[in-house]
């Protein structure tokens, strides 16, 4: 069994590995890479391999990093099944279509501008190719191995990032491989801890937060409520961005837990992202998932999800008004990173107001309007206009998604015999740390892996 590396091999988004084994090949995720103009205008370039000669994909979990090409794959040719968790696979067509939608609509308004003699803009794909490859979706449970194609078997483990994230089993040639897709914080609400893994050959594991430990949850959780206190005294706005799956859903759990300490009957709550309403109805259908935690604030809460004072704003029509709210609004929006969506449309309304907070909840990746304004960017530029930034900003990094260096060392040292390991979905400076860390402790040294870099497993 081989390991091809070709994306999130140096950087964190675009997750793209190609395993070699028994005779075939298959694909863990196949993400879109996220970031600058020009990181992104990479997402249309040629595959790195010969896409008809592909026999399965499998997908570690629903974020468009993980799974933003795949309909770009199919449309090019890849016939093959298409592997996720029943919750995943669910969340794969609103996430995929939402991304074709923008894709088509930002072709569109280039093409409205288009010069004489430019070329026309196309679309990375279409809703249509999007329906095509949820065609090919098998969707699987946890902790069931299954074999997906002759000698070859894989099994998903809780990975506790996002409803129906997953680790991947690769079982082959006699060997082991682990893919850890993204891993989340033990006590993450909603979902439960990631499972241990019990034995593997090689393990390639994310590293996004290896060089930092995150703060204490129960205290990040303190600075939120302090945050709308002081907001609510301002008599100003919260503008949160945030990730359509699990980060918003995330935020109303702990509004329903807070509901009477942090006195959220006074606020105007927006869920402003047509596709995380969508996802809400994904949660709803399997909250069989949910951990112990999460069951008990669904029975003694309010309903996170249909708390009395929050509304889903649907239309743009909708979204609009929220502008005429001048004081006690929440409004969490997408996307979570601040490059496209309605977030932006809130900002430009709002970010020179000083009684604006804007709460940054999840990570911000390098060339994103997120992380120009958490490192302290004066002025934003939006749809064109240059907005100047009087908000106040917060960046509540408690509430990541993402385990931090310590949850990486705890989860990779239960693996017996500490196996190879191989760092991806992650920034240098962070698998640097981390690599440091693991060779400290376990006597392992990590490979940093490069696009292009093989592993025999």
């Amino acid at each position: 069994m081989k390991v091809h590396f070709h994306g999130a091999a140096g950087e964190v988004t675009g997750s793209l590995h190609e395993v070699e084994a028994a005779g075939h090949r298959l694909l863990l995720d196949c993400g879109m890479i996220q970031g600058s103009p020009e990181a992104e205008a990479r997402n249309a370039d040629p595959f790195p391999f010969d896409v008809a000669t592909l026999d399965a994909l499998v997908i570690s979990h629903a974020h468009i990093d993980h799974i933003g090409r795949v309909p770009l794959l199919v449309r090019r040719g890849f016939a093959g099944a298409i592997y996720a968790q029943a919750a995943t696979a669910e969340l794969m067509r609103i996430m995929l279509l939402d991304s074709a939608h923008i894709a088509e609509s930002e072709a569109e308004r280039g093409n409205r501008r288009r010069r004489a003699g430019e070329a026309e803009a196309v679309p990375l794909y279409t809703q249509a190719d999007v329906e095509a490859a949820m065609a090919r979706v098998r969707p699987l449970p946890y902790d069931r191995r299954e074999t997906i194609l002759p000698g070859v078997e894989i099994a998903f483990r809780e990975a506790g990032h996002i409803l129906g994230s997953a680790s991947v089993e690769v079982h082959a040639d006699g060997r082991a491989l682990v893919f850890s897709g993204d891993l989340g914080p033990k006590g993450t609400p909603i979902l439960r801890d990631p499972a241990r893994i019990e034995q593997a050959d090689l393990v390639l594991m994310e590293s996004t937060y290896g060089d930092r430990l995150h703060r204490d949850r129960a205290e990040t959780i303190r600075e939120l409520g302090r945050i709308l206190d002081e907001t609510w005294r301002d008599g100003g706005n919260v503008l949160i961005p945030a990730f359509a799956v699990g980060r918003s859903q995330e935020l109303l759990y702990w509004f329903a837990k807070h509901w009477d300490e942090w006195q959220m009957a006074r606020w105007q709550i927006f869920l402003d992202s047509p596709m995380a309403a969508k996802v809400v109805g994904v949660y709803d259908r399997h909250a069989d998932l949910f951990d112990e935690d999460a069951q008990q604030v669904w029975r003694d809460k309010p309903n996170p999800f249909r708390l009395p004072n929050l509304r889903l704003t649907e239309s743009s029509e909708e979204s609009i008004a929220i502008n005429s709210v001048e004081r006690g609004a929440i409004v969490i929006a997408g996307s979570g990173m601040a490059n496209a969506g309605r977030i932006l449309h809130h900002f430009r309304h709002r970010l020179d107001d000083p009684k604006t907070r804007v709460v940054f909840v999840g990570y911000q990746g390098e060339g994103t309007l997120g992380r120009r304004l958490v490192d302290g960017a004066k002025w934003a530029r939006i749809h064109g206009r240059d907005v100047r930034v009087n908000a106040q900003r917060h960046t509540v990094g408690g509430l990541s998604a993402h385990t931090d260096q310590r949850g990486l060392m705890e989860w990779y040292g239960a693996i017996a015999g500490h196996p190879p390991l191989a760092l991806v979905h992650g920034e240098d400076k962070a698998r640097e740390a981390l690599a440091g860390e693991v060779g400290e402790r376990y006597g392992v040294k990590p490979v940093l892996v490069r696009p292009g870099m093989r592993l025999d497993v």
